[in-house]
């Protein structure tokens, strides 16, 4: 569970983020992060389209300029755009200012008012600098699909066990998570659909 929901301090550095939609709303929200790659992007857009559920995506900025006909199908699709940066880098290795060109670099394809800084970590300072354009999103479920020590099953279990109304469920968009997602993303999809959830993304 440390792993799979954020920590109290988590929530405490970053208030005005999305952790959890509305507690009272039988929804989840599913979000994918660092795509869109030709080798996982389209078998995830085939699956949301086969059980009628729409998503987010957090993209790299790179992914976006290097496979713009993927990005171009995110967007006639429905779902909703997030920005990942564009180097996917990481928060806590870099000045605020490169971290935060490197957001607007990744905007400059993207255009999304949504963000969400990898690895679900920036500093205050980088964070105090976006809140004012963005609106950072977070996580109620990280499902770890990305994990070499879990199975397909593991991660549906962890989608079993820890979602709840209003849950932003995070998923990966990526070379590490796509053959566990083969399995488990229509596995999560089918269990969530037959427990009444409703699938939603960020007005």
């Amino acid at each position: 569970m440390i792993l799979e929901q954020p920590s109290f301090w988590l929530r405490w550095m970053f208030p005005r983020a999305y952790w959890r939609m509305d507690k009272n709303d039988h929804s989840v929200y599913l979000t994918f992060d660092d795509g869109p790659i030709p080798e996982a992007t389209p078998f995830i857009l085939d699956t949301l389209r086969a059980y009628e559920a729409h998503a987010t995506f957090f993209m790299v900025g790179d992914n976006v300029r290097k496979y713009p006909h993927l990005f171009e199908r995110i967007v006639s699709e429905g779902h909703c755009l997030g920005n990942h940066t564009f180097h996917h880098l990481g928060g806590l290795k870099h000045l605020t200012h490169t971290y935060v060109e490197d957001v607007e670099l990744a905007n400059s394809y993207i255009g999304a008012r949504l963000f969400r800084p990898p690895h679900g970590v920036m500093t205050p300072s980088e964070y105090y600098h976006l809140r004012s354009k963005y609106q950072i999103v977070m996580w109620d479920l990280v499902t770890r699909d990305y994990s070499r020590h879990l199975t397909a099953a593991d991660v549906v279990e962890n989608v079993r066990r820890y979602t709840r109304n209003g849950s932003i469920i995070t998923f990966h968009d990526s070379l590490k998570s796509i053959d566990k997602l083969h399995i488990a993303l229509p596995a999560s999809l089918r269990w969530l659909t037959e427990q009444g959830y409703q699938f939603k993304v960020f007005e």
